[in-house]
């Protein structure tokens, strides 16, 4: 376990998880908050939020294996190196190196399933979960219909085979992340271009081929995981922004509730990436919730 420097002003360090190098800081002092990102960023997401949950917690943010500067296994057939089950217990051997046993998670899109399946696989572990902007993955797929196609035409797009995404992405991966966060925001805080910079020189050609095969283990491996009847036992916050496809399609708390015993939760005036979009907002929701 290295100290290195990093963009945000916390203590950067790359944690062994059983072979794979994950990308960690941490500041602040208190009770354990795990900060998990989505696609296609980094722990960046989370730059207005962590520094303010850390005046009362102590903040571990890390990028999920494949993404930012942490470990990007080649994937092979079946995608298993991508399961949210693999992605979930990088995470838990992060905290329990941290020195935490037990600790909250905070889940935005990808990081959100991965943070989902955390609570699932070791309930021991999470006191409390919270999910920004997501419906759980076998809902989605579930439920699935022409809106969801094309509103998150993505999920199918990324999850083709022999390579096409691959390729077709790699050709401009500035204009595909780009494109991701355009006309996203509602009168929040606007995306901050540094943050941007930093997500796209993390999406290099092992990061994108990384992501797709989440998104081919989603449509897979995880979907064979959550086919196990099983309920989160930690109390659940949804968060999601209310112009945001989660937030038009579906009635969030509703379908939550189908998954775990106590949830609660609220929508802001915003799109899908509350968290630099709504930053105060969120960081007072979790601090409340925590």
């Amino acid at each position: 376990m290295s100290d290195r420097r990093g963009p945000l002003p916390f203590t950067y360090r790359t944690i062994d998880a059983d072979g794979i190098d994950i990308n960690c800081a941490t500041a602040g002092d208190g009770p354990p908050v795990l900060l998990l990102h989505g696609y296609p960023q980094t722990h960046v997401i989370w730059h207005h939020v962590a520094p303010k949950l850390a005046e009362n917690h102590t903040v571990v943010v890390t990028d999920l294996r494949g993404y930012g500067d942490s470990a990007k296994p080649r994937p092979t057939a079946g995608d298993h190196e991508y399961s949210k089950r693999a992605m979930a217990r990088d995470q838990l051997l992060v905290m329990n190196e941290l020195g935490f046993d037990r600790f909250a998670v905070a889940g935005h899109d990808r990081g959100g399933r991965v943070g989902h399946r955390l609570a699932l696989d070791a309930p021991e572990a999470v006191s409390a979960l919270a999910v920004l902007d997501i419906v759980p993955t076998k809902h989605t797929f579930d439920h699935a219909d022409k809106d969801f196609g094309l509103g998150y035409y993505h999920w199918f797009f990324l999850a083709a085979g022999n390579g096409i995404p691959e390729h077709l992405i790699g050709a401009d991966p500035r204009f595909w992340i780009t494109s991701r966060m355009r006309a996203r925001h509602h009168g929040g805080t606007a995306f901050d271009p540094a943050a941007v910079e930093e997500y796209v020189r993390c999406f290099d050609e092992a990061s994108i081929a990384a992501s797709c095969s989440d998104y081919r283990a989603a449509a897979s491996i995880d979907l064979e995981h959550d086919s196990v009847p099983a309920q989160i036992e930690a109390p659940v916050l949804a968060l999601w922004g209310e112009h945001s496809f989660v937030g038009r399609h579906y009635d969030v708390l509703d379908v939550w509730r189908g998954y775990a015993k106590d949830v609660r939760g609220q929508a802001f005036d915003c799109d899908h990436y509350l968290p630099e979009e709504r930053p105060d907002e969120v960081a007072a929701a979790l601090s409340e919730f925590f």
